[in-house]
């Protein structure tokens, strides 16, 4: 009887075990919780609590709110309360939570958009609750007996899964497309329910089957590529920008991800063909950074947010075994922040997901400038260092939110971020369609008071602006941006040159429109800005830089009305960033004839602490001396028979740049050659720089070399450059070695003076070198990126 007895004991036991975990066993995955709560994540934290105080911190604070909520007679937050209940095995906790997830599935519908027609079903509300109703049933799952299960189960179908079926994937209900939904909404309401799914399979067999079904349609979701008719572009940039900005790119990649680590959690690993573009999208937040001893800002283009954030995707892609050094870098950056969307330890799924940040780089292995040319963005900083000097250019796409704002730029520097976006406000203030998303909030040129049409912002811009062409060769950099097409109903031309060298940021504009009428250059900045002399004075806190018109006038130095020749300026008035109607100035600086084709050229000043103020002004021609500081970069202009020209000396280096009035599209057929100081070329723009007291009449004299759309450079028959098609590229002798930054055409072959030279780089990567006896070196590329 006794041996009986144990047999019949144990098959009892089997028996009751089956019946718990077959489902899981058919499904190759753990027992509840699964999703992300899982026993591995619980038990790792808990020792982590143990020795980290930050954790344990968060922990408390998060255990302390649910007690606080107890106390009271209902409410709290839901998925608090079933963390708690993960982590304690308090089965008070699941009591309330269960109360809670009973009145969240008692509603009559998660989302209702009835002001749509068809009448939407399925909307940001419904991957919100989905959210809170699948990781709360899924941690307090234990704690619910079989019918509540099922029943719950039935109910998350009915409100979280069905209205997204049906409305954004089915074949016979679908009311929704990529192609106009395909930006952050699609991720977050169709991954939101694809968590769901996995929460209930083992009550709802067919669960498994939709979840599936979303993981595979993901892959059209990341290889959007826009739409002709629709005026789309494609959703994600070939290097991994996101074209809505950090905040919405974070909630959209997030949404996805946060499947992904559940079906790893609950199902497996798997592997997908745009897992490279994934990393590249976190390179991208990385890119898009400004790290200061302080909070780190990201680029705020659009509807964007100052300190917003891609920590969220780099922690789960470290998670799912995808990460890479430089994500804890930044996460490290970003560390208990507070962004909404963020990684923090301040919930659950932060201080489960956090990574361990002590193994990581002291700087990201990231070039510093980066550019994004499907959504055109680009980057340029002098060090991955805090407080070091960031520019940020946009010159793309115009849609949602994307704003009006094809050219525009901010600068960042120690530590501050000077010359700002305009912005943005609540989408039910006035003020987001009156100004925030219109071209008159950012940093653009601006024709009769018109740059893009405001309509850009609603239909989407036809023709969207671009970057092209950047280089970075440390002491200089470059990039181009083409914003003709989103304000072609004036421009004929539109083109914005950034051209970086040293502590002098030249912003030269090329514009040429239909019509004789007023050019205007705006320019916003984020807290003081004075006139001092030739110069804007603009400061914030220790941080401040000069801005300096240069063409086609400078300031006058005098009363404006004694000087009509010179720049005319203003101040008008925008609304502070999210804000309702606390206006700040900007300026407007514009020209001093109306005319249609003009230059200009404006130089930005970049100030650190051995600028030292003076405490009058003294009024001399000098425009140092004028703008009331010592130690800064001197710049002088001078002209000539079709160019413009600025010299420019600092640290012990005079760099002479020289623009082509030629080069502008004024003539066809024949090529833009001009001859200055005797140098012959046909270079767009061209900037050579030597050692102070060198021979400039000597070529082999000059240090560097930067080059902008042009095939030959040369000095009294000795060539410096030659190519049958034009090239953007800078060139630098360090020592015996030349550094070559180099872009154009996809099949390139290049010839450059090298006396002296016996290494070759070209585009960072050491290069055979074929030395000829005419002291050129030929450089051979083959497919060139732009």
């Amino acid at each position: 009887m006794k041996r009986y007895f144990n047999v019949k004991c144990t098959v009892t036991a089997l028996v009751l075990f089956l019946g718990m975990t077959c489902g899981s066993i058919l499904y190759g995955r753990n027992t509840h919780p699964y999703l992300f709560y899982t026993a591995k994540r619980v038990n790792a934290l808990k020792h982590r609590i143990k020795a980290d105080t930050v954790f344990s911190r968060s922990w408390n604070h998060i255990l302390r709110s649910c007690d606080e909520a107890l106390a009271k007679p209902k409410g709290g937050n839901i998925e608090d309360l079933s963390f708690a209940y993960v982590m304690t095995g308090d089965d008070r906790y699941a009591k309330r939570a269960k109360i809670l997830l009973t009145d969240l599935v008692n509603q009559p519908y998660w989302d209702l958009m009835d002001d749509r027609r068809p009448v939407w079903h399925a909307g940001l509300g419904t991957s919100h609750k989905g959210w809170m109703a699948s990781v709360t049933f899924d941690g307090i799952y234990n704690y619910l007996t079989p019918d509540e299960r099922k029943s719950i189960a039935k109910k998350i179908v009915k409100l979280g899964i069905e209205p997204v079926l049906d409305e954004w994937l089915s074949k016979d209900k679908r009311i929704q497309s990529l192609n106009n939904m395909g930006h952050n909404w699609w991720a977050a309401i169709v991954f939101g329910a694809g968590n769901c799914c996995l929460a209930i399979m083992d009550e709802v067999p067919e669960a498994k089957k939709w979840a599936q079904q979303i993981m595979d349609v993901s892959d059209q979701f990341f290889y959007f590529n826009g739409s002709v008719l629709e005026n789309k572009i494609k959703s994600f940039d070939v290097n991994g920008g996101f074209y809505e900005s950090i905040n919405y790119a974070n909630y959209a990649i997030s949404e996805y991800l946060q499947f992904r680590l559940a079906w790893t959690n609950s199902l497996g690993e798997v592997q997908k063909s745009y897992d490279g573009l994934l990393q590249k999208s976190v390179d991208w937040f990385i890119e898009s950074a400004y790290v200061r001893n302080g909070r780190m800002m990201s680029l705020n283009f659009g509807d964007g947010n100052d300190f917003a954030n891609g920590g969220k995707p780099a922690a789960v892609l470290i998670a799912l075994g995808l990460g890479k050094p430089e994500y804890k870098w930044y996460l490290k950056q970003v560390a208990d922040d507070n962004f909404r969307e963020g990684i923090n330890t301040g919930n659950p799924f932060g201080l489960l997901y956090s990574p361990d940040l002590s193994d990581a780089p002291e700087l990201p292995a990231l070039a510093p400038s980066a550019i994004y040319p499907t959504m055109g963005w680009a980057m340029l900083r002098n060090s991955w260092k805090p407080d070091a000097t960031f520019l940020g250019v946009k010159c793309g796409y115009t849609w949602n939110h994307a704003h009006a704002d094809a050219g525009s730029f901010v600068l960042y520097h120690n530590g501050e971020n000077l010359l700002i976006d305009g912005g943005d406000v609540g989408y039910g203030n006035d003020a987001y369609s009156d100004y925030f998303v219109t071209s008159r909030a950012h940093n653009v040129m601006m024709f009769n008071g018109v740059a893009q049409d405001p309509q850009d912002q609603y239909h989407a811009v036809k023709n969207p602006g671009h970057v092209y062409d950047l280089l970075d060769g440390g002491d200089l950099k470059y990039v181009l941006a083409d914003a003709t097409g989103p304000t072609s109903r004036n421009f004929l031309r539109n083109y914005r040159n950034f051209l970086w060298i040293g502590d002098v940021i030249l912003i030269i504009d090329d514009v040429h429109t239909y019509d004789i009428g007023q050019f205007d250059f705006l320019l916003h900045y984020a807290d003081t800005a004075v006139k001092r002399g030739p110069d804007l004075e603009i400061t914030k806190g220790n941080a401040g830089v000069l801005f300096r018109p240069l063409y086609p006038e400078t300031l006058p130095l005098g009363y404006p009305h004694d000087f009509p020749e010179k720049l005319r300026y203003r101040i008008d008035y925008g609304i502070k960033d999210r804000t309702t109607n606390v206006k700040i100035p900007y300026y407007v600086l514009s020209a001093p004839q109306k005319t249609d084709r003009a230059k200009f050229v404006n130089a930005i000043v970049l100030l650190d602490s051995t600028n030292t103020v003076r405490k009058t002004f003294t009024g001399s021609s000098g425009a140092n001396a004028a703008a009331g500081r010592t130690n800064l970069p001197e710049i002088k202009r001078f002209q000539g028979n079709n160019y413009l020209g600025l010299r420019i000396t600092q640290d012990g280096v005079e760099t002479e740049v020289y623009i082509n009035l030629l080069a502008d599209g004024r003539m066809m057929h024949r090529n833009s050659s001009i001859t200055i100081n005797g140098y012959e070329t046909d270079a767009y723009i061209t900037a050579m720089s030597f050692p102070a007291g060198a021979d400039k009449a000597d070529p082999d004299a000059m240090k560097a070399c930067f080059v902008a759309n042009g095939s030959y450079l040369r000095k009294d028959g000795k060539p410096i450059l030659s190519s049958l098609s034009k090239v953007f590229t800078y060139f630098e002798k360090t020592g015996m070695t030349l550094n070559v930054q180099l872009k154009g055409q996809p099949l390139i072959d290049l010839s450059l003076r090298g006396a002296g030279v016996k290494r070759l780089k070209v585009n960072g990567v050491q290069t055979a070198l074929h030395l000829g006896e005419d002291h050129m070196i030929d450089i051979r590329e083959e497919g060139l990126n732009q």
